[in-house]
């Protein structure tokens, strides 16, 4: 019999101020404080939270090697809010840079810090690539960790899943002109509804923190989300800063009932595909 799920997720959604660490630690303090206040366990923040996104020029002073000021504010926050704790970071390591997402336990520890492996743009000029799926051993289960760009890759959501993920969560900053947005219709709901398909298609929770506000002319297209197995939308957050928090609790008969209904990862014909 598969085990049941029994948790409270929360995803924030907050504009960042562009280089200014100081301000966003206080933010994520803020919401950190208010998460722990509603017993929440495990609450996301999005991609580089801490600093601001086009910040391609600043990373020398910016990026911190793992378990620098910026982790050690983290872990504080952390344990005083008494939640599993992940935000989106910048990370020094061997004289590179990479996009990052860390997590940390009630206690304050530093569980994982994963380097995000799928580059979009312009991020290929300023970050290192990550090498390393990343699925983490919790209290709360086992949780695969992601940043933005990887959503867009199934094979990898899979990767995550097949190592044992039952949590998918993703630090995000998805933008959009308008350019992308008026003549493609490129906008939150799309983005909301490719974290519904990675559920719905690998069976799991996936949590997708998102960004709001505006920067360099990009808008952040909101609409953070909290997806059930089956692709429902459990909490989101349309536009503006907030935070989302949906209370998880599955139990095992229904896992499996839903599982033997929507059997797509069992019906996958891997030989057609290459």
């Amino acid at each position: 019999m598969t085990e049941g799920i029994k948790l409270k997720l929360a995803v924030v959604q907050m504009d960042c101020a562009v280089r200014d660490v100081t301000s966003n630690l206080q933010k994520i303090d803020r919401f950190a404080q208010t998460a722990g206040a509603q017993n929440v366990n495990l609450a996301i923040f999005p991609e580089c939270a801490t600093t601001g996104y086009f910040i391609s020029e600043d990373l020398a002073d910016l990026a911190e090697p793992t378990d620098g000021p910026t982790d050690q504010k983290l872990s504080e926050i952390a344990a005083r809010a008494g939640i599993h704790l992940a935000v989106g970071t910048v990370v020094a390591d061997g004289g590179k840079f990479y996009n990052a997402q860390v997590i940390f336990s009630p206690s304050g520890k530093r569980l994982a810090t994963y380097y995000k492996a799928h580059l979009f743009s312009t991020e290929r000029l300023s970050y290192e690539l990550g090498n390393t799926p990343t699925v983490v051993d919790t209290d709360l289960g086992r949780i695969g960790m992601t940043i933005c760009y990887d959503m867009i890759f199934p094979d990898y959501f899979r990767t995550l899943v097949n190592k044992g993920a039952e949590i998918v969560i993703n630090s995000t900053n998805w933008i959009g002109d308008s350019y992308q947005q008026d003549v493609w219709g490129w906008s939150g709901v799309t983005t909301q509804g490719m974290a519904a398909t990675r559920a719905l298609e690998n069976g799991v929770i996936v949590a997708m923190a998102n960004r709001t506000g505006n920067e360099m002319g990009f808008d952040s297209l909101g609409h953070s989300c909290i997806i059930a197995p089956s692709g429902h939308i459990l909490a989101s957050i349309p536009k503006g800063e907030d935070i989302a928090i949906a209370d998880i609790d599955f139990k095992g008969e229904d896992l499996e009932k839903w599982r033997s209904i929507a059997t797509y990862r069992l019906d996958r014909r891997p030989e057609l595909y290459d």
